[in-house]
């Protein structure tokens, strides 16, 4: 235990210095929010990928989907490396910069209103972000504390949360966007190489990673095999861990925080390879979770002779390893927690700050009163977080955990469902429509809301494709509600009223816009010729 508490002790240290450093430079709202849009490809691309993996990832998904789908899990690492990480990098990076700082937006809810010339569009989008990101930010904690009760003989998992709570707070509000930044790139460190450790400590208790799949496939061959037992559901998971960082404001803010041209392209390697090892490795890890326990009559796993949850899996693969392997896993797990929660929070305060509260005040806030309100959101947001989880733990409703338990489709199923169609046709799409956001935020928001009563009350439609398919779970409808929004958005706006073409090509100037670049940048026309 000794060792595990320095391994701890260090990285907190560490994190409060690099809040300290970049306390100057949070000194304004733009430094605050997106580090004055100055941070590099390294910084940019691991904030991105930090902020994607989490303790829900490695502790939650990694055991639940480990188990449904074997090694054929590992599909869902690499669908977030390429179509979760290096495709928006492509897609979005670009763009997203230059029309973002076109319009001088430091937010999502302000680039809807800049961009559709909407007030009603920014403060609707503002209360999706508030309502829906505050209960995912509880769910973090949910992970870490099965590996804190795991290291440190049952700790009080209150104790976990408060620790992880003010820690996290103290360095965001001491140094905004760049020390949120620079500590995504520390602990992003610690993430990579801890996953590679403990994948093959994991391996080695078995004999390997040969022999663990020979005792994976007496188990049952489909658990070893290319695409596993379920390849829907397979694919469903795919698109809503991998498609949801599309419209997701805490992924999508990144991009408006990127220096210049070349820290994209270096980015989108970057991001992608910390994807490719950190998300592949988690749910390769995974997919070994039934060699560390039995399954129960009805498919659930079982450890010790009683029934466990999915989230007992990944501690139970890591609980016979030496302290020093421990306590690598506590600061991996810690990383990818903290850099989340870090994200969330300041992605929170922020909206509600410039989006909600600032332009409903009758008396316009001040640079310094908008700084102190975020500060106070910030540790706000942390507290609601931390208290809806140690009512989760505590509580003996079933309601409550089931809440919990689906958290992270619901969230992202309203959030991406959401925002995904109007922010990507926004960038791209001329004729993206008022009314086809409206809908797309309806659709969101309604389909998220109908799957959390369903998941609560346990009701039906009596149609088998919305019960067995559309709605069967969060996954199901979350997937639904984004490809919903990216089909309909354009559909919608070819027959609704378009904004002024004034308007429009002014916005859309940015792009048109000349630059310099070096000649190894661009080849001059002349030399062509």
């Amino acid at each position: 235990m000794a060792i595990q508490i320095i391994f701890l002790v260090a990285f907190f240290a560490l994190m409060i210095a690099v809040g300290l450093y970049y306390r100057k430079k949070a000194a304004s709202v733009e430094g605050f929010v997106l580090g004055s849009r100055g941070a590099g490809p390294w910084l940019t691309a691991f904030a991105f990928g930090t902020s994607y993996f989490s303790a829900v990832i490695f502790v939650g998904y990694a055991g639940q989907f480990g188990w449904t789908f074997g090694i054929s899990s590992t599909w869902i690492g690499l669908g977030n490396a390429f179509i979760g990480s290096l495709l928006p990098w492509v897609v979005l990076g670009r763009r997203t910069r230059i029309m973002t700082n076109h319009l001088k937006s430091k937010t999502m809810p302000e680039f809807f209103e800049a961009r559709y010339g909407s007030k009603s569009l920014k403060l609707i989008s503002a209360i999706i972000v508030f309502v829906f990101l505050i209960p995912y930010t509880a769910s973090l904690y949910n992970g870490l504390s099965r590996l804190f009760n795991m290291a440190f003989n049952n700790v009080n998992y209150t104790v976990c949360i408060v620790i992880m709570s003010l820690l996290t707070c103290a360095y965001v509000l001491l140094g905004g966007y760049m020390a949120t930044a620079m500590n995504d790139f520390i602990q992003g460190i610690f993430m990579l190489g801890g996953i590679v450790v403990v994948i093959t400590a994991v391996l080695n208790q078995n004999g390997g990673f040969y022999s663990s799949i020979e005792k994976l496939a007496e188990k049952s061959w489909q658990y070893t095999s290319f695409f596993g037992p379920n390849v829907l559901f397979l694919t469903f998971v795919v698109i809503l861990t991998s498609l949801g960082t599309w419209g997701l404001p805490q992924m999508v803010g990144k991009f408006y925080a990127i220096k210049d041209e070349d820290s994209i392209k270096k980015g989108t390697v970057i991001s992608s390879i910390f994807a490719i090892v950190v998300a592949g490795g988690c749910y390769f890890l995974g997919g070994f979770s039934r060699l560390f326990a039995e399954a129960g009559a009805d498919g659930k796993p079982v450890i010790d002779g009683a029934v466990v949850s999915y989230d007992r899996l990944v501690p139970a693969m890591l609980e016979n390893l030496g302290p020093v392997i421990i306590g690598i896993v506590l600061v991996l797990v810690l990383s990818a927690s903290m850099s989340t929660l870090s994200s969330l929070v300041l992605t929170s305060g922020s909206t509600v700050t410039l989006d909600l509260i600032a332009p409903l005040r009758k008396k316009p806030l001040g640079e310094k009163g908008k700084m102190l309100l975020m500060r106070v959101l910030i540790a706000v947001f942390v507290l609601i977080s931390a208290l809806i989880a140690i009512y989760q733990v505590n509580s003996k409703s079933t309601s409550s955990v089931t809440f919990i338990a689906n958290l992270m489709g619901i969230s992202w199923g309203a959030l991406a469902g959401s925002f995904i169609g109007p922010f990507l046709w926004g960038l791209y799409y001329k004729k993206t429509s008022r009314a086809a956001v409206y809908l797309s935020f309806a659709v969101g928001v309604s389909m998220s809301v109908i799957q959390l009563i369903k998941s609560l009350s346990g009701f039906t439609f009596g149609v088998s494709f919305l019960d067995e398919t559309v709605f069967k779970t969060s996954i199901h409808s979350g997937s639904f509600a984004m490809i919903l929004s990216l089909v309909c958005v354009p559909i919608i706006s070819m027959f609704t009223k378009q904004q002024s073409k004034d308007r429009i090509e002014e916005i859309f100037s940015c792009y048109k816009k000349t630059v310099t670049v070096k000649a190894t940048d661009a080849l001059k026309l002349e030399e062509e010729q």
